[in-house]
């Protein structure tokens, strides 16, 4: 069609003189002289092709010119809603490019939410009034197996943190969320091999390991890790991780109770931690801002409201795993039970 219109113009040019019906001459405009010549180019062998329609012959573009475009897109400028500037550069790419984008979310005063890792309906006032004494009795052989492997675990954690309770909390709960990622994932898995509900139960423990790494969030605030302590922490987790993935696939029962006795001792190492800011050894520092997001706890909290909370989350956890230990003691599945999602 482009052909047959310069064609066109190029005959009426040469007829008038190279003047158009208003005697301006038309030849000698840059750009439709350019254009012209353009598409007076002779066709190239791959612009016509066999087919088996319009007499066996079809019109294909030239592979060597573009199409224009028929409107240009809209162009993005930073700072604009459902924009987002690339790292690393100047380039601002669509945040919302497959239709998902963050909806404006704010906290009770009107303020912009900051965070990401968690929304406003996952934070929770803590129940401060969780009985911190339990002790779960060894009733049987298991029981005792997983009491004195607590135990016997603590021993090199004494040895390497001391009293440092700062960067022991931080290396605990790097372990501490990992149980509760292992028996979801499991319980998960099983749910779908078996096509039966889980009664909850992986919500529930997913619920935990996310607790637990909210609390490792926390403490990285207050306490910067070591590269050496980084490198303990990637050996610490590697090991634990696939040890308690076996123990749980051989004996769910007995996961669930050497969790419950590591939630005894971190409460235990929670409370150590408390005595020392009540005592002026470590100080009472304010609270970071994530803290005071994630348990609703007021503008001036400081480092011992934060322990307090997470010592009270931990209680809870001990009470959902022994809660568990003991169903599978009864010779019954977590299923029958119903699980405590949002036991805080």
């Amino acid at each position: 069609m482009n052909r047959l219109l310069t064609m066109s113009i190029l005959r009426r040019c040469l007829i008038n003189n190279g003047r158009n019906l208003h005697g301006e001459n038309m030849l000698q405009s840059p750009e439709l002289t350019a254009a012209v010549l353009l598409n007076l180019r002779p066709f190239h062998q791959g612009v016509i092709g066999r087919d088996e329609d319009f007499g066996n012959f079809k019109w294909r573009r030239m592979m060597s010119s573009t199409a224009e475009p028929a409107s240009k897109p809209p162009s993005l400028k930073q700072g604009d809603a459902g924009t987002e500037k690339k790292e690393g550069g100047d380039e601002v790419m669509p945040a919302s490019y497959w239709g998902i984008s963050r909806s404006k979310i704010t906290r009770d005063d009107g303020s912009e939410w900051p965070w990401n890792c968690f929304m406003p309906w996952d934070t929770y006032e803590s129940n401060l009034s969780i009985d911190l004494s339990k002790h779960h009795v060894p009733k049987n052989f298991l029981d005792r197996f997983a009491l004195r492997t607590v135990k016997l675990l603590r021993i090199p954690t004494d040895v390497f943190f001391q009293r440092r309770y700062g960067c022991r909390a931080m290396m605990l709960e790097t372990v501490a969320a990992v149980p509760g990622m292992v028996g979801g994932m499991l319980l998960h898995l099983r749910s779908l091999r078996k096509f039966q509900q889980s009664g909850g139960w992986i919500k529930a423990l997913l619920e935990e390991a996310e607790n637990e790494r909210m609390h490792l969030m926390t403490m990285v605030e207050l306490v910067k890790p070591k590269w050496y302590e980084r490198l303990l922490v990637l050996a610490v987790q590697g090991v634990f991780f696939n040890a308690f993935f076996v123990a749980y696939i051989s004996s769910p029962k007995l996961a669930h109770r050497i969790v419950g006795y590591l939630e005894e001792e971190a409460v235990h190492s929670y409370t150590e931690f408390l005595r020392d800011i009540e005592s002026g050894a470590i100080e009472n520092v304010p609270a970071p801002a994530i803290a005071i997001d994630y348990w609703r706890l007021p503008k001036d909290a400081t480092l011992k409201d934060v322990i307090t909370v997470i010592r009270a989350d931990e209680a809870h956890h001990r009470d959902v795993n022994h809660f568990a230990s003991d169903i599978h003691f009864q010779g019954k599945e977590l299923r029958e039970a119903p699980a405590p999602v949002g036991y805080h």
